[in-house]
């Protein structure tokens, strides 16, 4: 019985992969493997599942697959790009794209093509559509988002909340909420919650979710997810949440087009802040692996016999990291994840180059040096004969060579 795929040396034991599946999980399995890889001294973790995110179509989208294959991120779920009336686009990027792009529904139809907004006019709210779109999309659509801010609701308050929840009740699916700058005043946001809704920025420095409230919403069963984003994400308030008991269900990053040059970068170095306030790292890895997983009821999570062969295999540094927040503070991880490898159903992603930043996303001068820095290094790197004449074989030997 030959696997496609043997992965040997890990903590787990050894992993052994048919046709995109885990098949097998043990000590020393079998060496009749297509492919061979040691991991030992390495951490295996499944593939990392990152629940906030943004991939297309609209102003904060990604490609996602160029960034996948250094980060371990082998589902990446769109948290309301999409909206009824631009869902089809979403579907062409997942159906492209390497990873898994499950997806939350934007209760707005016209979903983040714009900076924000999306939820002014309330007949883009429209809870039958958005009850049709998920019926009709079930293999794609896992939630509803919903965007709770003065700037995306203006003088709407609640109300595309209150649509959404009655969607996703009608659906039997969960509403993720991001919050941030009121009016709507927080703690009305957080008491139409049911048990498995989810608040992302829940350590925003702008929404500041440290009151009762925010503790009767999480006693209730509603999930804090961390969401960091370019703006939703403060050490000092994760830091009182914890002293209060507290602590992100889940770790996104709200990876999108103005936060993957920073302050975010990728998930990573996302966890790594969580090391850095004092969160084990096997707490660390369950919120971007079983814990998103089931959230959201997605395949993937575990490195279990019948599930989906998606692995991320990491070197773990043990070196001082320093990250920064939303705000720029600053705190250092006592370790540094670097990924070395990321598998989806088996198959290893290969390198590809990310597309420079649209012209509408705010750089800093230093930001748009850093880029440049690296394009050139890309380009001196490519452009290096691979290797010298000693690490070359003569393919088409001369039947009669004459001396040189």
């Amino acid at each position: 019985m030959t696997y496609d795929l043997l992965l040997t040396g890990a903590a787990q034991g050894d992993l052994a992969v048919r046709d995109g599946v885990i098949v097998a999980v043990g000590a020393d399995l079998p060496r009749d493997a297509r492919h061979v890889v040691d991991v030992s001294g390495r951490l295996l973790t499944p593939g990392l599942i990152d629940l906030h995110t943004h991939v297309g179509p609209g102003y904060w989208a990604i490609d996602p697959d160029p960034i996948a294959w250094y980060s371990g991120v082998t589902t990446w779920v769109d948290a309301g790009s999409a909206g009824a009336y631009t869902l089809a686009g979403l579907r062409r990027v997942a159906a492209e794209a390497a990873v898994r792009v499950p997806a939350l529904l934007n209760i707005s139809a016209i979903g983040l093509a714009g900076r924000t907004g999306e939820n002014r006019d309330l007949a883009n709210c429209d809870t039958a559509l958005a009850i049709d779109t998920i019926q009709a999309h079930r293999d794609l659509i896992r939630g509803i988002k919903v965007r709770i801010d003065a700037e995306a609701v203006g003088v709407n308050g609640v109300e595309p909340l209150r649509r959404g929840l009655a969607a996703a009740t009608t659906c039997g699916v969960p509403v993720m909420v991001h919050i941030g700058t009121a009016p709507p005043a927080l703690d009305e946001v957080l008491d139409l919650l049911r048990p498995g809704d989810i608040v992302t920025h829940c350590a925003s420095g702008i929404a500041a979710p440290l009151g009762p409230a925010v503790r009767a919403a999480a006693e209730r069963g509603v999930l804090l997810d961390l969401g960091h984003g370019s703006g939703g994400f403060a050490f000092d308030v994760l830091e009182a949440q914890l002293d209060a008991g507290l602590r992100p269900n889940t770790i996104s990053t709200d990876l999108h087009a103005r936060s993957l040059h920073g302050p975010v970068f990728d998930l990573p170095t996302t966890m790594a802040k969580l090391l850095a306030v004092g969160v084990p790292l096997a707490d660390v890895i369950a919120a971007v692996t079983e814990n998103p997983a089931r959230v959201l009821g997605l395949p993937g999570g575990t490195l279990r016999v019948g599930g989906p062969a998606d692995f991320a295999i990491f070197e773990v540094r043990a070196e001082e990291f320093a990250v920064t927040d939303a705000h720029r503070q600053v705190r250092t991880s006592p370790v540094r994840l670097v990924n070395e490898a990321t598998y989806v159903g088996g198959r290893l992603l290969t390198p590809r180059l990310p597309a420079p930043p649209a012209p509408w996303i705010p750089l800093t001068q230093a930001q748009h040096a850093a880029l440049a820095r690296r394009e050139h290094h890309i380009r001196d790197l490519l452009a290096t004969p691979l290797v010298d004449v000693d690490g070359l074989a003569e393919q088409f030997p001369r039947t009669n060579p004459r001396s040189s």
